[in-house]
């Protein structure tokens, strides 16, 4: 460090400066560190953010700390609106990114002078909060998906129809937390204004929105993940082209596939046809039993597809299936909505209520 045995008043005014900032800078690095800890379960994330607060405090010298009180702070308890508007850990992990990429820029302006080497060290970690913080919001959003996904029993799938957003809007008034959107016929265009239709109504009930295919569409609408069949794009460049934030699931049928996608990473997989099927016409049929010998030591969601109906529902459940994705029944319905009340009270009660929405 130079000159630090220089007393004179700009020094002590500049000493204090930095003193405040390397703790608002090291305060907000414990936020971020507690939910990588205990919010994400992110051990790396942990040892990176704990590991940036060690060099600070390193560099937390003496003569910082005896300026501390050198000039009355008259600004002390100030606060802003903002700070009690935040009411999500997303909004928590953005305000305190902020906070310490903004002190550490103090730092790294005022201590150029006298502590080069402080400077730079707030530079360094400053442009890998920018980083961090992506990181750590894109972990959180995956986090809620999975969530939707582990406790939602119910998987829709949309077909194209004149009406689609009335069908989507009442299954999700329902309860339906999961919604996949397929479609086969008409212009990009149009698939893209559709799909960002879909998700905002998802959005507004707290559901999941999944593109089948198209991982274009999906990253245009925003969507919340994507499904992929055996013959889509592989799961590996999809995870490529759209990040950690999003889900992807799978389609399988047999043990290969199932096992290609779990060491590929895929979070939740489609299982079937387990019935006949008017829309997977040329698969045949898996069963009940080649279903559970599939997913005997299968640990990730997983959804049995393929002619399931409200009239298959119960014996579903009595042969040890929890979750399942449908198409037709619901998409055709005369009664989307009571169809998909039904439905939801076969498979769980308790899912049910614990994930209804409302509009916001």
């Amino acid at each position: 460090m130079q000159n630090s045995n220089s007393t004179d008043n700009e020094d002590l005014r500049i000493f204090q400066i930095i003193d405040a900032n390397l703790d608002r800078a090291r305060e907000g690095l414990r936020v971020i560190e507690d939910w990588a800890r205990f919010g994400l379960g992110k051990e790396e994330f942990v040892e990176k953010i704990k590991n940036f607060r060690q060099i600070l405090g390193k560099n937390h010298l003496e003569v910082y700390k005896k300026s501390r009180n050198y000039i009355e702070d008259k600004c002390k308890g100030l606060t802003h609106q903002e700070q009690i508007n935040r009411k999500t850990p997303e909004q928590i992990i953005s305000s305190n990114a902020g906070r310490v990429q903004e002190a550490l820029r103090v730092i790294e302006e005022f201590s150029r002078l006298h502590n080069k080497e402080l400077s730079k060290i707030a530079s360094e970690i400053r442009y890998e909060i920018y980083t961090l913080e992506i990181d750590l919001l894109s972990l959180s959003k995956r986090k809620n998906s999975e969530e939707i996904l582990n406790v939602n029993d119910l998987y829709v799938i949309t077909d194209q129809k004149k009406n689609l957003l009335t069908i989507i809007e009442d299954i999700l008034i329902a309860g339906v937390r999961i919604i996949q959107h397929r479609f086969k016929t008409g212009t990009d265009k149009d698939h893209l204004q559709e799909a960002i239709h879909i998700k905002n109504l998802c959005k507004r009930y707290n559901s999941l929105f999944i593109i089948n295919d198209r991982v274009d569409i999906a990253l245009a609408s925003n969507a919340d993940g994507i499904h992929l069949g055996q013959d889509d794009l592989d799961l590996k460049s999809a995870r490529k082209l759209l990040g950690y934030s999003k889900i992807i699931g799978i389609s399988a049928n047999n043990k290969n596939d199932i096992s290609n996608a779990l060491k590929d990473g895929c979070d939740y997989i489609g299982i079937g046809p387990i019935f006949e099927t008017a829309t997977k016409k040329d698969k045949k049929p898996l069963g009940i039993e080649k279903i559970k010998t599939l997913t005997k030591d299968l640990h990730i969601p997983w959804f049995a597809i393929g002619g399931v109906t409200t009239n298959n529902i119960s014996y579903l459940k009595n042969s040890g299936f929890k979750k399942v994705a449908l198409v037709s029944q619901l998409m055709n319905s005369e009664d989307p909505k009571g169809d998909a009340i039904m439905i939801l009270k076969e498979l769980s009660h308790e899912n049910q209520g614990k994930w209804r929405g409302k509009k916001n």
